[in-house]
C-alpha cells in the first residue's frame, strides 16, 4: 500500500514571518506614492496657514522696504536651507524624520533632544490651530449663548477626523482645498480692504503707510515682526518626514523651489498690498481690518486652511510616534486592523493632549511663541548649516570656490539661527501678547 504524500510543514514563526514581509511590502509600496507635486502640496499645507495675514502687521513695524527685503531674502534663505535638508535625505535615505537626520551630527542625545522638540513643538501647533477654529467659529456665528468651550470642542474634533489619511499622499488630496482656501481669504482680504481704502476720505493717498520703520519703534518689536516672517518659512521640520514617501526623492529640488516662490510671492503681495491699504493700523490677521461682514466671510472661507494646516501637523508627529514605536513591525504601516485601532487611539490622544494644554495654559500663547523661537531657529537654520558642513560637504572648506562660497554662506545661516535663538527668545519674553496672536492664527 504506497503511503500517501503530506504538506511539508510549516513553522507557525516562519508563516508569521511570511506575513509580516508581505504585509511591510504591500506597506512600504503604500507609503512611497509621493510624487514631488504633492510633496508641493504638503508643504504648503504646513508652510502657509492663516498666519501668512499676520504679515501686513510685520511691515507696518518694520516699513515697506525692510518689510519686502526681510520676506524676500528670509524666503530664499528657507528655499537654500531646505535644499541642504534634501541633499542629507538623498545621502542617508534612511532618514525618515529629522530627528535620524541631527543624530547623524549629535548622536544619541541630539536624536532625543531633536525628537522631543519635533513632537512637543507639533502638538502645541494643533493646540494652536484649535484655539484659531474656535475664534473663527466664534467670529462667523456671533452667538453669545454658544460657549467658547463648545466651539474648541468641535474643533479639536474636526482636527482629529481631518488628520486621519495616515500616508501624506492621501492627505495631498486635502491641500488642494487647502491650497484654494488661503488663497480666496487672502484675495477677498486685499480686495476688501482696496475698496475700502479708495472710498475713504482721501482715498488711496490718505493711507498712513511708511517707506521706513516708524521712529516709536523698538527692537522688540520690529523682532517680533521679523520673527513673523521667518515662522512663515518654517516648512524644513517636515522636510524629512515627507521625503520618506516619495517615490522619486530627487524630485524634492522641485518642490521647494516651487513652494519657496509661491511662499514670497504671496507674502509679499499680501504684505505689501494690505499694508499699503489700511496703514499703520492694520491688525493681525489682516482680515480683521476688511470691516464685521467682510471678516466674516473671510473667516468662513479661511476654515478649511485653518483646520487642513492645523491636522496636518498630527499626521506628522503620529507618523514619528508609530515609526518609533513600531521600527519592525508591520502596525506601522497602518493596513491592517490593529494598525488602525492603534493610529486612531494615538491621533486622539495627541489631540486631547493638544487641546487641554492650548485651554488650561493661560499663557499658552507667550509659551508657543517662546517654543517658535527656540526650535525654529534649530530647524529652518543653524541645524540645516551643521548638516552641510558635517554631512554634505565633499573636500575641505577651503578646497576650490564652491566650496568657499558655501561655507561662507552656511557660516552666515548658522549665525542667523544663534541670533533669532537668543533674540527671539528675548524678543517674545518681553513682547509675549502679540507674538502669541502671530502664532496662534
Amino acid at each position: 500500500m504506497s503511503a500517501v504524500p503530506q504538506e511539508p510543514l510549516v513553522q507557525p514563526e516562519a508563516e508569521l514571518n511570511l506575513d509580516n514581509a508581505a504585509t511591510i511590502e504591500e506597506g512600504s509600496a503604500k507609503y512611497n506614492k509621493l510624487g514631488w507635486k504633492r510633496l508641493t502640496i504638503c508643504l504648503i499645507v504646513e508652510a502657509i496657514a492663516l498666519g501668512s495675514l499676520s504679515v501686513p502687521s510685520a511691515f507696518a513695524t518694520v516699513g515697506m522696504v525692510a518689510g519686502v527685503i526681510l520676506t524676500v531674502g528670509l524666503g530664499l534663505v528657507a528655499i537654500y536651507t531646505s535644499h541642504v535638508v534634501g541633499q542629507v535625505k538623498l545621502k542617508y535615505p534612511h532618514v525618515e524624520h529629522y530627528s535620524d537626520a541631527v543624530r547623524l551630527i549629535w548622536g544619541r542625545f541630539g536624536y532625543e533632544l531633536t525628537g522631543a522638540m519635533f513632537t512637543i513643538f507639533l502638538v502645541l501647533l494643533v493646540g494652536s490651530h484649535a484655539l484659531t477654529g474656535t475664534i473663527a467659529f466664534i467670529n462667523i456665528v456671533d452667538k453669545d449663548h454658544i460657549c467658547a468651550l463648545a466651539w474648541s470642542v468641535v474643533s479639536a474634533i474636526i482636527l482629529l477626523l481631518l488628520s486621519l489619511p495616515p500616508s501624506f499622499a492621501e492627505f495631498a488630496i486635502l491641500g488642494y482645498i487647502d491650497f484654494v482656501s488661503i488663497m480666496v481669504a487672502i484675495f477677498v482680504t486685499i480686495i476688501a480692504t482696496g475698496v475700502q481704502a479708495s472710498n475713504a476720505p482721501g482715498g488711496l493717498a490718505a493711507v498712513n503707510w511708511s517707506v521706513w520703520p516708524p521712529p516709536e519703534t523698538t527692537f522688540h518689536q520690529a523682532f517680533l515682526s521679523t520673527t513673523n516672517i521667518i515662522f512663515a518659512y518654517s516648512f524644513a521640520i517636515c522636510q524629512f518626514s515627507f521625503m520618506s514617501e516619495m517615490h522619486t526623492p530627487k524630485d524634492y529640488v522641485k518642490s521647494i523651489w516651487a513652494l519657496g516662490l509661491i511662499e514670497i510671492f504671496i507674502y509679499t503681495i499680501t504684505g505689501a498690498l494690505i499694508y499699503a491699504f489700511v496703514g499703520a493700523d492694520v491688525k493681525s490677521p489682516a482680515l480683521l481690518s476688511a470691516g464685521p461682514t467682510v471678516s466674516r466671510i473671510a473667516f468662513g472661507i479661511a476654515l478649511p486652511v485653518i483646520f487642513i494646516s492645523g491636522s496636518i501637523n498630527g499626521t506628522v508627529v503620529g507618523r514619528y510616534i508609530t515609526d518609533r514605536v513600531f521600527t519592525n513591525s508591520p502596525i506601522r504601516y497602518i493596513n491592517s486592523v490593529r494598525g488602525w485601532v492603534w493610529w486612531v487611539s494615538l491621533l486622539t490622544v495627541i489631540t486631547v493632549i493638544a487641546w487641554i494644554i492650548a485651554e488650561a495654559i493661560p499663557f499658552f500663547n507667550a509659551l508657543l511663541g517662546l517654543l517658535s523661537a527656540l526650535f525654529i531657529s534649530g530647524f529652518t537654520f543653524y541645524f540645516p548649516a551643521l548638516f552641510w558642513f558635517q554631512l554634505v560637504r565633499e573636500g575641505k572648506w577651503y578646497q576650490g570656490w564652491k566650496n568657499i562660497s558655501l561655507s561662507i554662506l552656511n557660516a552666515v545661516v548658522f549665525c542667523m539661527g544663534l541670533i533669532i535663538l537668543g533674540c527671539g527668545a528675548y524678543a517674545t519674553y518681553t513682547g509675549s501678547s502679540s507674538v502669541g496672536r502671530s502664532f496662534e492664527l
